[in-house]
């Protein structure tokens, strides 16, 4: 399936300047059909996969209950 730099944009919850100016850095693989550019979403999957990944690991990690110290004694 193949987006617009707007739905691209919309997708990646970017900016269509910024969408523009990664295409023109080459990060983002698109085609221009004489009028517009067009992206393969294809490209993002990897991507989108990976930082939802991250947002569970976090959550984990942020979610994890802090352990005892065992070196405190109660010395009263």
């Amino acid at each position: 399936m193949y987006l617009t730099i707007k739905e691209t944009a919309d997708y990646l919850s970017m900016s269509e300047s910024r969408i523009e100016a990664l295409i023109k850095q080459k990060k983002i693989r698109a085609i221009h059909d004489g009028e517009t550019w067009i992206i393969n979403k294809e490209q993002f999957n990897t991507h989108l996969k990976q930082i939802e990944k991250y947002k569970h690991l976090i959550e984990e990690i942020l979610n994890e209950p802090v352990p005892e110290d065992l070196d405190i004694k109660d010395e009263d």
